[in-house]
């Protein structure tokens, strides 16, 4: 006769003694509370992880799209359990100290996400993200956890209308720098404002989210047409519902993410980044996905996918177009496909489908649409190669990145115009005290001496809005928005928090960015900088508790993603 379980059981031995039924009885318990019933038990626990909010336009669309996935993972035999996710507004907290959480933010939403889900044993997840860090965070969850798991895309705003021009939010930045060089009136400044952003969804040309979405569907985590869909539309609500069906499936056949996420699926998407004219925050990103993944990827991987891979998509910043019309031309699948043809994707990677790039692919004709100019013929590229180019020289000796498309001068040398913050550089150029042939100099904003690694979206577009974009350099520690053109170099690596020879310039030295030997140098002797190495002092840190303290403490070099978990 089988040993019989007590009903009461002394506190010392409860963890010895206590069968599996016994066990789980207090956990069924607090399930049934939230609608679980008998037979839920023996189905799959699905979390929906949801960044919801109202803080953004980017988000504010979410919640529905959420309800959207429970039901799909019901209607496939799933029980869904809902959770919240934050995000910061990239554009709203851009030029402020604000922006120092925005990257802080992806490692609390990766950190969030791998808590609740390991903490509540879920099978799977769906996470449903809108701003720029929500897709990186996530997906930095989902490689760590390794268990099934799909990405939607909460959609892209469509594009607010001035007079028969597109406009997006990085138009209402220009429009400051115009307005400040007296380019345009305070009307016109304030007619862009009004009409930039008319609505749900994330900043709609080529820019931090929806080449992160793009990216995530050439990777294979998430639906196909899904990273390019208006928020608005009623598309977008269909696919998220399909998105949930899709996932249980996964978990049935347990297609975990490191199945998905391998070195041939991150050169699809990087190769994808390439030819959509994506953001340099990609490269980021994707150094910390892949650092999570298990996966060996390098700068220099960027490069040699960048010398292969055409730019064909003409997309904002630097081009015409906005996401929803490259959505309207074939989407990603088009550009997937034409790289396909080329030798240039690996179609023999699987997707959360459980099909092959290949296989998903195979009706996709092989050249664009004739009647649509935003997706180029393969024979008629905007440029050649690559638009992300990483520059080394004794100015970055561990890379920084750049992109090395859309501007007419590809090399400056010119004299270093030092500025030890963001907001010192716009009040210059704001204040027209810039001149051609300089080159701006943004230090100690990088992922520990900001901390956190801001964008520096307010000066590369007073620059542009001035008309000083193809006469200006600038480089920074920190980082750019996907929203930058122009003769930009972000990411510079090491740091000067950590004495990169970024913290060694003077104003006046001339500095030298070559976009075609890939090159950033000052132009001063080694013994030079010997001499002011052994004078330089590092700074006290700006924060000694909360968030920013702990992140400046755990953060590594940008040139290995700026992760926290490095080494740990």
């Amino acid at each position: 006769m089988p040993e019989q379980t007590p009903k009461t059981l002394p506190e010392n031995s409860r963890s010895q003694a206590v069968t599996q039924g016994v066990q789980r009885a207090p956990n069924r318990a607090m399930l049934r509370a939230v609608g679980f019933s008998d037979a839920d038990f023996s189905k799959p626990i699905v979390g929906v992880a949801s960044a919801h909010s109202t803080i953004t336009p980017c988000n504010m669309g979410i919640a529905p799209l959420a309800t959207q996935a429970e039901a799909g993972i019901r209607a496939a035999g799933g029980m869904p359990q809902m959770f919240g996710t934050i995000t910061i507004s990239d554009g709203i907290s851009m030029g402020t100290e604000g922006m120092k959480y925005s990257l802080v933010s992806r490692d609390v939403i990766a950190d969030a996400i791998e808590t609740v889900c390991t903490g509540q044993s879920m099978d799977g997840v769906i996470a449903i993200g809108g701003c720029d860090k929500n897709m990186p965070g996530a997906m930095i969850a989902m490689a760590r956890m390794n268990i099934p798991a799909i990405f939607v895309y909460g959609g892209t705003i469509k594009p607010g209308h001035l007079e028969g021009e597109d406009l997006t939010v990085v138009s209402a930045f220009e429009a400051v720098g115009q307005f400040s060089a007296g380019k345009i009136d305070e009307s016109r400044l304030m007619a862009v404002e009004r009409q930039a952003c008319p609505g749900a969804g994330s900043c709609g040309g080529m820019f931090t989210a929806n080449t992160m979405s793009s990216a995530f569907e050439a990777m294979g985590m998430s639906l196909m047409y899904s990273s390019t869909m208006a928020a608005e539309d009623a598309e977008k609500a269909v696919n998220t519902e399909i998105a949930g069906k899709t996932l249980v499936e996964a978990i049935r056949n347990n297609l975990c993410p490191r199945d998905i996420i391998t070195r041939q699926s991150i050169e699809n998407a990087v190769s994808v980044i390439m030819a959509v004219g994506g953001s340099t925050n990609a490269v980021l990103h994707f150094l910390a996905i892949a650092h999570s993944a298990g996966v060996a990827w390098t700068l220099d991987d960027f490069e040699t996918i960048r010398a292969r891979v055409p730019v064909f998509c003409d997309l904002k910043p630097s081009g015409r177009y906005v996401a929803t019309d490259l959505h309207r031309a074939g989407g990603i699948p088009q550009v997937m496909k034409m790289l396909l043809e080329h030798g240039l994707l690996h179609g023999d990677c699987i997707t959360i489908s459980g099909q092959t790039v290949a296989e998903l692919l195979r009706d996709i004709p092989a050249e664009p649409r004739p009647d649509q100019d935003v997706i180029r013929p393969w024979d008629k590229p905007i440029y050649p190669q690559g638009h992300l180019g990483i520059l080394r020289g004794n100015l970055a000796t561990e890379g920084a990145v750049a992109k090395l498309t859309g501007i007419k001068h590809r090399q400056i040398t010119g004299p270093a115009r030092l500025f030890e913050s963001e907001e010192a550089c716009l009040k210059a150029i704001l204040a027209n005290q810039i001149q051609p042939g300089d080159v701006l100099v943004i230090r100690y904003e990088g992922p520990k001496g900001g901390p956190g690694m801001r964008e520096m979206l307010a000066p590369t577009s007073a620059i542009i809005g001035a008309g000083l974009g193809d006469s200006v350099g600038l480089i920074t520690d920190g980082r750019f928005s996907g929203g930058t053109y122009g003769m930009v170099v972000g990411h510079v690596a090491p740091e000067a928090f950590v004495g990169g020879t970024i913290a060694l310039v003077q104003e006046g030295d001339l500095i030298t960015i070559d976009a075609d030997a890939r090159l950033l140098e000052v132009q001063v002797s080694e013994q030079e900088l010997l001499q002011r190495r052994q004078n330089w002092q590092p700074p006290a840190p700006r924060y000694r508790t909360g968030v920013l303290a702990k992140y400046a403490k755990l953060v590594s070099s940008s040139s290995l993603g700026a992760v926290t978990d490095l080494g740990l």
